[in-house]
């Protein structure tokens, strides 16, 4: 009985029931495949895929100011 849940995945989702509520979803390994992502990506590959990657920011001029005396 299984594995004929498991065929019919392959061609559709099915959604096991207990007592008449939905609790779980079979899929076939190919819609798993697109849902879940492989690896997760690095922050160097978040900030490349950014919308505002390339933006560029007006910053305030940095003020210079006399080192302050501080004992140890």
């Amino acid at each position: 009985m299984f594995s004929e849940v498991i065929r019919s995945a392959t061609r559709e989702p099915q959604i096991i029931t207990v007592r008449g509520e939905e609790k779980a979803v079979v899929l076939s390994m190919n819609e798993y495949k697109k849902l879940k992502p492989l690896k997760k990506p690095t922050l160097f590959e978040l900030f490349q895929s950014s919308p505002l990657r390339g933006v560029e920011l007006e910053l305030p001029e940095r003020r210079i100011e006399p080192m302050r005396n501080i004992e140890l």
